[in-house]
């Protein structure tokens, strides 16, 4: 959707997959990644604890369901391999049979079995990285004509970003036809949401509690405030709808839906910017500023909503601040130095401070565009690196892996606890995390396969993401810094169909053709 601006970046070009230095030779096709580490794993999963709900894939057939959807990936750290298995073993719970309509559908809380609309945009995601898309085909149609023919009424319960994860879900699937029969539907979707909760002057508003984020230092359950949240959402879905008319052929339709992406980037960068604060802020219904700091000012960012050069970069300077948001456990959803930073009590889905993994999937996948879409000093790979390991340790539970609604921010404790309504909760992405951000497959438009990691070269020795489905392809990424692991020489190499077609001996941004 977006054109992509690199700096100072080497491209390798290397259809035969010869290095510049022709270390070694490289033999043969890429056979993949076996299964039965991975196959261990989620048998270790299984056993791990009791199966209190079983929708439509039970543990038993866990693996089975895995092996064939699912991208392979190891790596050096075994704790973020472990991880990024548990996830989509947990997902997989979240998968059940609509009543009404039949068509698979996803959960958000394993126990209460209706889709919440809350996490959608999260779900997309994650979801676009599967090789088999039926389920999300399903889930799409579920919301968007699954009440006779119409819109789900519970849709808007909640702030979206529904057809920027379609259009992103589409830079990996490629199925364009299912875009085009969704069209008018995503306009009257679009629509909808301007005679909801649009103001005159083109930005949107929302309670807090509605963009599922209750109890914020900022907003309230009944107060009008104009939010970062919605109105970078509505900038992504006109973005997302300007290239699907154009894909369409329908000009004039994505004329439009640029120019409301346009006035709605102008009127949030000059409403929602506080100098003061150097951050994107919530103001009141009467446009007063609210002195915080809270992580919703990044989500701009996740949309590359904020025009480069205008010094709007320098917020993200509070990432990696202790009195900011980092904190021993994760990105906090508020600053820890304002004098209400965890003072809405616990345990009543206050984002106020604590550590929601809803809330970091979105400062993370912001994060990383502005590493590489960004001409700035404030952030590193190697900051955002830490913030995604951080990320993966928190995934702990009286010793075991787990996956909660939020955190403490000092020692990790989830602040449900084992609440069963909080386990396995399915509201954030960890492989899209991984996937996009540390290997680095960057979906595109075009023909062109871009690799462009954020993994710190002195970390891990070596991974490999293997088996991803893009454009109808078959994608594997081998970072191997010694040569050692993968018999396939050193460096960083892309494959696809098993034939080598870029490498380098460093991580780095690697492009190439499409075979």
């Amino acid at each position: 959707m977006f054109r992509i601006h690199q700096v100072v970046l080497l491209v390798v070009l290397l259809p035969a997959c010869v290095g510049a230095a022709e270390t070694a030779a490289i033999p043969g096709a890429w056979p993949g990644l076996g299964g039965e580490r991975f196959a261990a794993l989620v048998a270790e999963f299984n056993a791990m604890e009791d199966e209190p709900v079983v929708n439509l894939v039970p543990n038993a057939e866990a693996w089975r369901w895995l092996e064939t959807r699912v991208p392979r990936f190891e790596c050096a750290d075994p704790e973020v391999e472990r991880v990024y298995w548990y996830r989509w073993w947990a997902l997989r719970k979240h998968l059940r049979r609509d009543p009404g309509s039949g068509r698979q559908v996803l959960t958000e809380f394993i126990t209460k079995p209706r889709p919440i609309s809350s996490a959608l945009g999260h779900h997309l995601m994650e979801g676009r990285w599967l090789k088999d898309q039926t389920p999300y085909d399903d889930y799409v149609l579920y919301w968007l004509r699954g009440k006779d023919g119409a819109r789900q009424d519970h849709l808007h319960k909640y702030s979206q970003w529904f057809a920027y994860a379609l259009w992103q879900r589409w830079l990996v699937t490629q199925d364009s036809e299912g875009w085009k029969r969704l069209l008018d539907d995503l306009v009257a979707d679009y629509q909808a949401w301007e005679g909801e909760r649009m103001r005159p002057d083109g930005l949107f508003w929302q309670h807090d509690v509605w963009d599922a984020m209750e109890e914020s230092i900022s907003g309230g359950r009944k107060v009008r405030n104009v939010r970062p949240t919605i109105s970078a959402y509505m900038y992504g879905n006109a973005m997302a709808l300007a290239k699907l008319a154009e894909l369409s052929g329908r000009t004039e339709l994505a004329r439009e839906f640029n120019d409301r992406a346009t006035l709605l980037r102008s009127r949030l960068q000059a409403v929602l910017w506080d100098e003061s604060l150097v951050f994107f802020g919530s103001v009141t219904e009467e446009l007063k500023r609210i002195p915080v700091r809270e992580a919703i000012g990044f989500i701009p960012w996740y949309f590359g909503l904020p025009e480069a050069g205008r010094g709007f970069e320098r917020a993200w300077l509070q990432a990696v601040d202790t009195s900011g948001f980092r904190a021993s456990y994760g990105l906090t959803t508020a600053e820890r130095r304002h004098p209400q930073f965890r003072s809405h009590g616990t345990g009543t889905c206050e984002w106020d401070g604590a550590v929601w993994p809803f809330a970091t999937s979105q400062t993370l996948t912001a994060w990383a565009r502005v590493i590489r879409d960004y001409p700035q000093t404030a952030m590193t790979s190697r900051d955002y690196f830490d913030a995604f390991v951080s990320y993966v340790r928190s995934h702990r539970y009286d010793g075991k892996l787990y996956l909660g609604e939020y955190q403490d921010e000092t020692n990790g404790a989830w602040l449900k606890g084992p609440d069963p309504r909080s386990r396995w909760y399915n509201h954030s992405t960890f492989a899209d995390l991984l996937i996009e951000g540390v290997v680095g497959l960057r979906p595109r438009e075009d023909g062109t396969l871009e690799v462009s990691p954020l993994l710190p070269p002195e970390t891990w020795a070596w991974f490999c993401l293997d088996r991803v489905a893009y454009h109808g392809r078959e994608v594997s990424i081998l970072w191997d810094r010694e040569g050692r692991k993968y018999g396939r020489g050193a460096g960083l190499q892309v494959w696809v169909d098993g034939q080598c077609v870029a490498r380098s001996d460093r991580l780095e941004r690697l492009t190439a053709p499409l075979p």
